[in-house]
């Protein structure tokens, strides 16, 4: 389960980064949603 996480953060990292850069109106949605899946990512990893 590790190796997924480390392919995943940098892929969603480039994505975000350029939706912000061409969309900044949407950073907020972003962030929310960032929170949301890093938050349900923890709460997984500490219950399995």
């Amino acid at each position: 389960m590790m190796e997924i996480h480390y392919i995943v953060y940098p892929i969603f990292s480039l994505i975000a980064g350029a939706l912000i850069l061409l969309f900044p109106a949407i950073l907020n949605y972003i962030v929310g949603i960032y929170l949301i899946v890093v938050g349900v990512l923890g709460l997984l990893g500490r219950v399995g």
